[in-house]
């Protein structure tokens, strides 16, 4: 049984912040399927389409029939394990700080059989275990053996800690609080267990809010002024706070609807890029650094980057026309972001709603997201420790249709599907 992990002492300040040795991260591109499907939480293998054999470790062909016919399908993971070892020696420097280690090898149902990971409550062999892929700090994808039943505080085990951004004990930096989105995942990450959790507002002036005065009173969040329009007010921010926040998310928005020929010149289309694409910019640019000197401060160090992004990144729907312009835009530089986090060992995770459930989508006709299952499947990407998130069923139908043929579905939305 894990045990829960216990709140960790303050870091002594005069302490010489370690730099984050990342592990091994040299992979062929035949084998980046396996990251790709772990970057969305599915663990899967190759697949021959001729002859049905499901293979490993990764290969051009078939390694029975030699057909190159070969698929990735997704996998229960269920197997039995042969053996393990624990690792007391390493010479790479990543799990050199982190020994002792366990290793295991286990024969899947499918019939392959693996070196994996093994979870701090997987026993000793023969016994049955569960199979999943996980990113780890350099971004790759590994696999980690699960016992089939686990306890309560199996997310606190030494080495999927590694694999994860688990807020708990963690500061967390929410960019706006005045939204219900914005509300739901504070309340999210105070019943994730996080330490402090910033809550980002602009113009102060304003009347708060019921739901800003509710969640104020939380004795986890600390309210700050914060407009990502303003570069000054970002920066002192940083300067402020920036040494100390762990997981940055960045929910601040700009939602009109409309096009490009229902209003006239470029306020609006301004207004939403300023917020959805400079005030990403303008974050990452304080913020990003900060999070990358952090990244090897011990189990709570810094980890994680979550952008609130939409469906309407992959492909333009035309009666929110310029916004999802903003959000393609802001897309595009969370995947630059995502590249210059990684080396700090830093996880970006974007997160493609459908419609939610807030005043600028009343019109829109149901299915739509409730702001709270948004909140929980940002804390469950957290833990998961996923790239990309695609929540609700309107995001899960638009991401198939857009990975089927992004030129029909081009042409279904302009049409009015």
């Amino acid at each position: 049984m894990t045990m829960p992990l216990m709140r960790p002492p303050r870091k002594n300040p005069v302490l010489r912040t370690r730099q984050m040795n990342l592990p091994p991260g040299a992979r062929g591109r035949v084998a980046l399927g396996l990251t790709a499907a772990a970057a969305e939480g599915r663990f899967e293998l190759q697949t021959c389409d001729d002859c049905g054999t499901v293979q490993y470790p990764p290969r051009e062909v078939c390694h029975k029939c030699l057909s190159d016919a070969l698929r990735w399908r997704a996998q229960s993971g269920e197997g039995e394990l042969l053996g393990s070892t624990t690792l007391h020696h390493s010479n790479d420097l990543f799990f050199r700080e982190r020994l002792p280690w366990r290793l295991g090898l286990v024969h899947l149902d499918a019939g392959p059989t693996l070196m994996v990971h093994l979870h701090g409550e997987v026993g000793d062999a023969p016994q049955r275990v569960r199979v999943g892929a996980r990113l780890d700090r350099a971004g790759q994808a590994v696999l980690i053996g699960f016992p089939n039943e686990g306890s309560p505080h199996m997310a606190d085990d030494k080495m999927l800690r590694e694999m994860t951004s688990d807020p708990k004990f963690r500061k967390v930096l929410v960019t706006d609080g005045k939204t219900e989105t914005g509300q739901a995942i504070v309340r999210a990450l105070v019943k994730a267990g996080a330490d402090i959790v910033w809550v980002g507002h602009a113009e102060p002036w304003k009347k708060m809010g019921e739901g800003l005065d509710d969640i104020s009173t939380l004795p986890q969040v600390t309210l700050v002024p914060l407009d990502l329009t303003n570069g000054r007010q970002v920066t002192e921010l940083a300067g402020s706070i920036g040494g100390k926040v762990d997981i940055v998310i960045n929910n601040a928005e700009v939602h009109r609807t409309f096009g490009i020929g229902a209003r006239r010149g470029t306020d609006v289309a301004r207004a939403e890029m300023d917020i959805n694409y400079f005030g990403l910019l303008r974050l990452a640019q304080e913020f990003g650094p900060a999070l990358k000197g952090r990244s090897a401060d011990g189990v709570t160090g810094a980890t994680a980057w979550v952008n609130l992004l939409s469906i309407y990144a992959l492909s333009n729907f035309p009666p929110h026309g310029t916004f999802s312009a903003s959000k393609a835009a802001a897309h595009s530089l969370a995947q630059c972001l995502r590249a210059e986090m990684r080396p700090a060992g830093i996880r970006v995770i974007n997160v493609f709603p459908g419609p939610i459930d807030d005043e600028w989508n009343q019109h829109t006709p149901p299915p739509k997201l409730a702001p709270t299952a948004l909140a929980n499947a940002i804390v469950k990407a957290l833990r998961d420790g996923v790239e990309d998130v695609y929540p609700g069923d309107v995001a899960q139908e638009w991401l198939e249709r857009w990975r089927d043929n992004p030129k029909v579905l081009e042409r279904e939305l302009a049409a009015g599907g």
